[in-house]
């Protein structure tokens, strides 16, 4: 059924209204087909897609919703191009000249969403090998911060490809990073690449960290962790040690094959599993309960059963028991956990 969109009412209350698909639709059909085309072109294909059938779907469009679309379009780029030549606070500034309080202050909630999503977005749809030798030759910290704005999978990537002793120099520089100037990102950016996909937030942005490293490390491949780890132990034991206790977790556990769940069994206290399975998830229990003995599975579920309240606290204790218990059979080779790296190792 086709959509019938009517004015009538102000620019404001009309845009409320429309979803942002919707605008996009009213927007290609508002302008000339060649200014569309091009905006169609700088799209991905599920967009476009998702885009033609909204504009399938339309039908009249009433004069003032065209007006009301065109225009927030114009102030969005007129934002972002105040934004591109000298920041958020300029654009705001400019913005509040020539709109009035409540539309500027929307035009720019926009922008900056925008502006703070994407730091070095440019890099991350790079092929590993062609970042590598993008960034191979630059300072460990200026890496490490490339590095903390990536997704974890790519930034396993660059990890993987650098020489041994500047993998332990940025992993350590990653994990002890909290806050990181904009300008300083922004000095990096404009270093790196001449013409940004989105301009970096103007605000202190929280990257980097333990859990950062640790998800990279989850993603290397098994020589790689183990030798950075190792390093790391011998450098900094505590931060290490906080490492690995985040690359694996309880859950987790639903990776390990069955005989690595048989060997993980034998090595930890029914106690510990009982209270371990409280919160897990019923596929992990069932997992667990596979790999035990008919009479074994029976006393620890009706443990679990008849046990009554628990402490979180305890809870999470006994996983982190079993946790330990899983790593150290993973590194004695008693234990595969899947995609984990092990698998290249074995031989059919």
């Amino acid at each position: 059924m086709a959509k019938d969109l009517t004015g009538g009412e102000s620019n404001a209350e009309i845009l409320e209204k429309l979803p942002p698909l919707t605008k996009a639709a009213v927007l290609m059909v508002s302008i000339d087909q060649d200014s569309a085309a091009t905006i169609l072109r700088s799209m991905t294909r599920e967009a476009v897609e998702d885009v033609s059938r909204e504009i399938a779907s339309l039908g009249a469009v009433d004069k003032d919703v065209r007006n009301a679309v065109v225009q927030e379009y114009y102030n969005l780029a007129l934002a972002r191009s105040y934004t591109e030549s000298g920041g958020l606070n300029y654009a705001r500034v400019l913005l509040e000249r020539t709109l009035n309080k409540d539309e500027s202050g929307r035009i720019l909630s926009q922008i900056e969403h925008q502006v703070y999503k994407k730091p070095f977005s440019f890099l991350q749809k790079a092929e590993g090998d062609n970042l590598m030798a993008f960034i191979q030759d630059e300072h460990p910290q200026t890496i490490a911060l490339i590095m903390a704005h990536l997704p974890s999978a790519k930034a396993a990537e660059v990890l993987r490809g650098l020489p041994e002793a500047k993998q332990i120099d940025v992993v350590s520089r990653i994990a002890k990073m909290e806050q990181t100037r904009p300008e300083v990102v922004k000095e990096v950016e404009r270093g790196l690449e001449h013409r940004l996909a989105d301009v970096v937030s103007e605000r202190m942005q929280k990257v980097g960290g333990v859990e950062s490293v640790a998800q990279m490390l989850n993603l290397a491949d098994r020589t790689t962790e183990k030798m950075i780890l190792e390093s790391l132990e011998t450098d900094d034991p505590e931060l290490s040690e906080s490492i690995r206790r985040l690359m694996f977790i309880f859950e987790d556990i639903q990776l390990i094959d069955d005989r690595g769940i048989q060997a993980m069994l034998r090595e930890i206290e029914q106690n510990d599993l009982t209270l371990a399975l409280r919160t897990a998830t019923d596929e992990l229990k069932d997992k667990i309960f596979r790999n035990m003995s008919e009479r074994a599975a029976l006393l620890v579920k009706e443990e679990m059963e008849f046990m009554g309240p628990v402490r979180v606290s305890d809870v999470e204790a006994a996983q982190q028991k079993i946790v330990d218990v899983v790593r150290r059979l993973e590194e004695s080779g008693e234990v595969v956990i899947a995609g984990r790296g092990a698998e290249k190792d074995m031989v059919v």
